[in-house]
Formats: C-alpha cells, structure tokens, sequence
C-alpha cells in the first residue's frame, strides 16, 4: 500500500469531516475524527468497493456500529467517490441524504442503518454468517465503540462470531477512552479489551489507532490467521488529529464556543494548505 498517497487521504477525510460539521455548526466531532484513520485504511484501499456501484453483490460490506460517528464515515464515502462533497453541507438538514446517523435507505455506501449502540454489531456478525453459508468472500468489517461495548448485545453477537468461525469478519474498537458521559474507566471500566475479545474466541490484537501503517499491517495479519473471527483494538484519541479538539473535555459533541469555532477554523486551513501543497507537488 502507497502510505504517502493513503496519508493524502487521511488528511482528506479529516478536511471532509471537519467542514461538513463546522457547516452544519455542531456535531460529533469527537469520535468522527478518532475514526479518520481506520476509514482511510479500510477506503483507501483494503477493502474490495465499487463506488459507482454500491450494491455491488461481490463488494466487502462495512458497518459502523458507533452510528454517531457517521460524519467521519460520510467523508470517506465523499473522498472515495460515492457521491459529490457539496452533498455533505446538507449532514442532517431536513430532507437530506445524510441524516445524523447512517441510513442504508438513504445514503450510497451505507451497508446498515444504525444508530442504536450495540445492534450494529449484530447486524454485521449476521451479515458475515451470511456470506458463510453462501459460500461468499466478502469481507465484514465493523467499527464499534469502547463506549458501545457495555452493551451485553455486543458480547452475546461476538460469542455467536466466535462459535461460527466467522473468520472474515473483521471488529475495529475505537478504544478512544472517552463516551457521553464521561472517561470510559469511571463508567464502566473495560479492562483489557485484548483479553477480552481472545477469551470470546477472537483472534485479538491492540494497535495505534492513529498509526495507517500499524492498522494495515494488523488487518494483513488478521487475514493470514485461521478460523477465528478478527478483533483490532484501536488505541485512540478522542477528536484525534485536531490537538485543540484532542485535549477538550467534553468534546464528544460539541456546539463550538468562539475559541472553538477559531481553532476548528485553523484545522481546516492547514489541512487545505497541506492538502494544497501536496497537489503542487
């Protein structure tokens, strides 16, 4: 994989997410950004996507279960193509196409509605066994939150992934520490999520979630193995690649304050002077 290209369209899909919520004045801003670099990794070139064809019956499926986190996804579908970047200034405007949460009804790419923490999961792991029995190569991949997993749904789906040898499903943790209300430790506190996922049967592994190289090399890995489903714990940093945002409290969703708004404003434009320069180049 070409890193310098795929780090060009991190820096897109970063750029994308940041505008479309700066746009609409307020958002999830938090854990869409955490995602960017999973996103690029998956988009940019691992999985198997047609974007002039969605519904393409041969494509690799993706699901993100963390259904706030749709301003990162909606980006990554712009960067790839699925649809023109003007159609991300409508995010959660009435009549749009891209409502809060992703709706597979609505938008191109959108392989789940989701929204409702903990049954995107489910969905992907039936998505999986599916291709299973239909003798299909298809690949699920699915984003979850460290947050969304003090859901028992999600332990119950992944004990069902495990027993069937759902090998080609592939879960992302977006272990960013942080959910609504709070530090994920002092609400419920996850432990290992490595050990965790390994006694539920998973071939289990944990990786800078801000690094492309270390999550392509840990997917590589994860397809080489045998018959166990793959877990890949991503360790993140909520708003992640916007220091300003990275160190804010509460910025899960945020409605930006002056300061806010101002250093959002100084992301997007060194992201568009990066970006810009890199095209000179």
């Amino acid at each position: 994989m070409d890193m310098q290209k795929l780090e060009l369209f991190r820096d897109e899909i970063r750029l994308k997410t940041l505008k479309e919520l700066h746009h609409l004045g307020f958002g999830h801003y938090g854990g869409s950004l955490s995602i960017v670099e999973v996103l690029a990794v998956l988009y940019g070139g691992v999985m198997k996507v047609d974007p002039q064809n969605p519904k393409w019956e041969e494509r690799d499926y993706f699901i993100l279960s963390k259904g706030h986190g749709g301003p990162g996804l909606y980006a990554a579908l712009a960067a790839k193509g699925y649809f023109p970047e003007e159609v991300l200034y409508t995010l959660n405007q009435n009549g749009t196409k891209l409502p809060s949460h992703p709706d597979k009804n609505l938008t191109p790419g959108v392989d789940m509605t989701t929204g409702s923490l903990g049954q995107g999961i489910s969905a992907a792991v039936g998505v999986a066994l599916s291709h299973k029995l239909s003798g299909k190569d298809n690949y699920t991949y699915c984003i979850v939150g460290d947050g969304e997993l003090n859901e028992g749904q999600c332990w119950e789906a992944f004990q069902f992934a495990a027993h069937h040898k759902l090998n080609r499903l592939f879960v992302f943790v977006d272990d960013n520490k942080k959910q609504l209300d709070g530090l994920t430790k002092d609400i419920i506190d996850p432990l290992d999520f490595a050990e965790k996922f390994s006694a539920f049967g998973f071939y289990a592994m944990k990786v800078d979630g801000g690094s492309l190289r270390e999550i392509h090399e840990a997917i590589e890995q994860g397809k080489a193995q045998g018959d166990q489903p793959v877990a890949i714990i991503l360790d993140t940093v909520k708003g992640q690649g916007v220091p300003y945002l990275e160190e804010k409290a509460d910025n899960h969703h945020i409605r930006p304050s002056e300061a806010d708004e101002a250093a959002i404003l100084r992301a997007i434009a060194e992201l568009e002077a990066k970006l810009g320069k890199a095209v000179e180049l």
